[in-house]
């Protein structure tokens, strides 16, 4: 059920998901937080529209959120998105500071937990991104996971990942998701994937092999009345993985690193893809365009098979 939002509150859209809104068109969400804090600029606004456009192939409309000079946006013109890709100082916004970032008219990039919120209070039920958040490494002491797991568990949106993070405990973030009533599902594979791997060496919860599958399975979920996300895990391609015995190495020096720099918060996740990238020399960021990419495809698929 699609929350209501208050008058008072207005979200934008932009011209070509207002037009979708109206004639009942499939949308797919996208996140901002991979444009602002992902990638540089002009990599990023590429690979933005790189996205956009796949969505679009799909027979579905994207609908990349933000917050800009306190307004929600679902939705961004052109001019928009070049603007956001050449911000500086753009907040990272999650459930806790989503508000925050409208109250005080800041530029805000959404995180999966944000952009899930705002879906939902759009009406729209699919959306696609990267990896989740999830428990980190060391979490029995650090107490530090993510607000995204919570959100899957009371937000209404179905999130396409490649799975969580690699740089994350992914046993007890699975662990957590299944305490929290989120069903996993991962797309034509056993087993869960690890990010820029395929696999994370862990069976997959729940398998499914098609788009009309899982539509199908969130519509019985409906029927149901059983609240909460869907998370569907779609393993990179294997032409552009990086193995996961190999991304190990990388991230346990990275881990090292952020220890002897003592990274904390919601530096770390940052501060270790940016170390991963250069040990990789590069590897990781393309591994991690061309997994946003496929995502996007089958999210876009998802929706058109939910009708909208």
């Amino acid at each position: 059920m699609t929350k209501q939002v208050s008058p008072l509150l207005p979200i934008v859209y932009s011209k070509e998901v207002a037009s979708a809104k109206q004639r009942g068109a499939p949308i797919v969400a996208l996140e901002s937080t991979i444009i602002t804090h992902g990638m540089p600029y002009p990599g990023n606004i590429e690979m933005a529209r790189s996205v956009e456009s796949i969505i679009r192939e799909q027979g579905a409309v994207p609908a990349t959120i933000a917050v800009i000079h306190g307004t929600l946006h679902v939705g961004l013109e052109p001019d928009q998105l070049e603007q956001l890709a050449q911000a500086k100082d753009v907040l990272k916004v999650s459930r806790a500071d989503l508000a925050f970032a409208i109250a005080e008219r800041r530029h805000g990039a959404t995180t999966v937990a944000a952009t899930m919120i705002a879906a939902e209070l759009a009406g729209i039920k699919v959306f696609a991104t990267g990896g989740i958040g999830g428990v980190h490494r060391g979490a029995e002491e650090s107490f530090d996971i993510s607000a995204d797991l919570e959100e899957l568990g009371r937000t209404g949106v179905i999130v396409v990942c490649a799975g969580a993070k690699a740089i994350l405990d992914i046993p007890k973030t699975l662990e957590v998701l299944e305490t929290s009533g989120v069903p996993v599902v991962t797309y034509e594979s056993e087993e869960f994937p690890a990010f820029w791997s395929r696999s994370s060496g862990l069976r997959s919860p729940l398998t499914l092999n098609s788009p009309a599958a899982i539509a199908n399975f969130q519509n019985v979920r409906e029927q149901l009345g059983i609240d909460g996300g869907m998370l569907i895990a779609n393993p990179v391609p294997e032409a552009d993985e990086i193995p996961r015995e190999e991304m190990e190495i990388y991230i346990e020096r990275a881990l090292d690193s952020a220890e002897r720099d003592e990274i904390s918060g919601k530096s770390v996740t940052p501060y270790l893809l940016s170390t991963i990238f250069d040990l990789t020399d590069g590897q990781s960021l393309k591994t991690n365009i061309a997994l946003v990419e496929n995502n996007a495809r089958l999210a876009a698929e998802i929706a058109v098979a939910l009708g909208g």
